[in-house]
């Protein structure tokens, strides 16, 4: 893209080149005409492939080498149709959120000066945005534990400068240096004070600045720190900061973080969300917190159901065989591999690995169902519990696991949503008291039972025989569990 140079610090950065976009209002600004031109689907693919070193004569290499080359796989990267989604989330928001934040425009940088006048004066108000109309938004990434939602954001992000120097835009001086990204991870302990002294040990470790020890030791307040964040983050034309492992992030100290994010959004910085379905719950507490949260886009990534993706992506990996003997693929492999994986990307690879490696060192030097079933058995001991929870579809025993928790939208909440959205019916005057009066000679009519989904709890109870009660019904289709076994274990 352009040529690379080295900070203070060592830390290398790019020198920016200006581009011409096919949109006028990429074309006056520098943070955005510095950026990698946009790509298409194609491009996008070869862009995020990582293919192992790979040669057929390796098959014949002593056994010892071999079980380390297999190690390579780990390396594999095959897009899939999610990735793109992820691709093209992160691109918008950096692109979308620098046009408001021209360093030329005048309003901006009457914005970007008042602030700053505020924070020294220690008259800054939160809440307040000084007729900045922000186009800053948030994406977010939640899928399984497993699904490589962590990797898939560093290879976008990989493709991406992170640090940008420019000198000169259009004959006039532009001294700027641009941190396009930056990539933090939720404090296991929910403290937002850790996340904020994070964002400046970060941010002083690419860019050789001196933000944490100007500003941490004077023992600053967390309340005192925000306004700090957002006026660096503008200062150094922060493009994207991302939040990995959300999930970390309780109840308990949940909201002063979420309040965080929504305010760094309203000061014109965007946001990218990453973590499992534990983080989900966090996101539907109040409306405000869920539009901003959710604003640009919401990319759920469940795990695979056996089909032409976990198809596509076992018959990619399936060509790297370091056994003397190739075996060829067949639907019978694909569904014996889903069924101990359950879709999981993270464990087909490494199931296809431990089974390489085992069959080479017991001397078979091919595989076959019976290695893979007693690969599975072996290495995947302590992920049984997950896995069969998964396999029994029952939410009882999925919920035991916040990992693994599928998030599905349920299409009667939005039947009764749209229904409550119907108008009242406008009842005429004396229309309640004749009702009434007709209510009291009628004798109450018993209602019919209405026909319930085989999911539902109801269609069960409704199955069942006259002679048990629910409980038993219940008991005996494992949805409860019968303490009376703990109670044994326990004498």
């Amino acid at each position: 893209m352009s040529n690379s140079i080295f900070l203070p610090n060592g830390m290398e950065a790019i020198q920016a080149e200006y581009k011409e976009f096919p949109l006028e209002e990429f074309n006056q600004n520098p943070l955005i005409q510095a950026l990698p031109p946009l790509l298409d689907k194609a491009a996008i693919i070869r862009k995020l492939m990582v293919k192992p070193i790979y040669n057929d004569e390796e098959k014949h290499a002593e056994s010892i080498y071999r079980i380390h080359m297999i190690n390579r796989l780990f390396q594999l990267y095959t897009p899939l149709p999610v990735h793109i989604d992820v691709w093209n989330m992160i691109h918008t928001l950096i692109l979308q959120g620098y046009l408001a934040r021209n360093p030329f425009d005048k309003n901006y940088k009457k914005y970007i000066n008042d602030s700053g006048k505020e924070i020294i004066n220690r008259s800054y108000e939160i809440n307040s945005r000084q007729n900045f109309r922000t186009t800053s938004s948030c994406g977010t990434f939640i899928g399984f534990s497993g699904m490589g939602k962590t990797t898939t954001i560093n290879r976008v992000l990989s493709d991406i400068p992170q640090v940008i120097i420019h000198n000169e835009y259009k004959g006039i001086h532009f001294n700027q240096i641009q941190l396009v990204w930056l990539k933090l991870e939720a404090p296991s302990n929910s403290s937002l004070k850790a996340l904020c002294l994070q964002f400046f040990m970060k941010v002083d470790e690419l860019l050789g600045t001196n933000n944490y020890k100007k500003y941490v030791s004077r023992n600053m307040s967390v309340d005192s720190m925000l306004p700090l964040i957002s006026q660096v983050a503008h200062n150094i034309g922060l493009g994207l900061l991302v939040i990995d492992e959300t999930q970390n992030i309780k109840k308990r100290g949940a909201e002063p973080v979420m309040n965080f994010f929504v305010y760094l959004i309203n000061t014109g910085i965007n946001l990218c969300l990453i973590g499992t379905p534990g983080a989900y719950d966090l996101f539907g507490k109040e409306l405000r917190m869920t539009r901003r949260l959710t604003g640009n886009a919401e990319i759920i990534y469940n795990n695979m159901e056996y089909g032409n993706e976990f198809t596509f992506l076992l018959e990619s990996i399936w060509q790297y065989q370091w056994t003397r003997n190739l075996v060829s693929y067949n639907e019978e492999f694909g569904k014996v591999i889903y069924e101990e994986t359950q879709g999981i990307s993270d464990l087909v690879v490494k199931l296809f690995v431990y089974s390489q490696q085992q069959a080479i060192e017991s001397g078979k030097e091919e595989l076959s169902i019976d290695l893979i079933k007693k690969v599975a058995k072996e290495k995947f001991r302590l992920l049984q519990p997950m896995l069969n929870a998964i396999r029994s579809g029952n939410p009882h025993k999925i919920a035991k696991y916040e990992d693994i928790r599928k998030i599905e939208l349920d299409e009667t909440g939005i039947r009764k949503s749209k229904e409550l959205k119907k108008e009242v019916p406008v009842r005429k005057k004396g229309e309640d008291k004749a009702k009434a009066t007709k209510l009291v000679g009628e004798p109450k009519r018993k209602k019919k039972r209405g026909k319930y989904k085989e999911d539902d709890l109801r269609y069960l109870l409704q199955q069942g025989k006259e002679e048990k009660s629910p409980y038993q019904i219940l008991l005996e289709n494992d949805y409860i569990e019968d303490t009376s076994k703990w109670i044994e274990v326990i004498q």
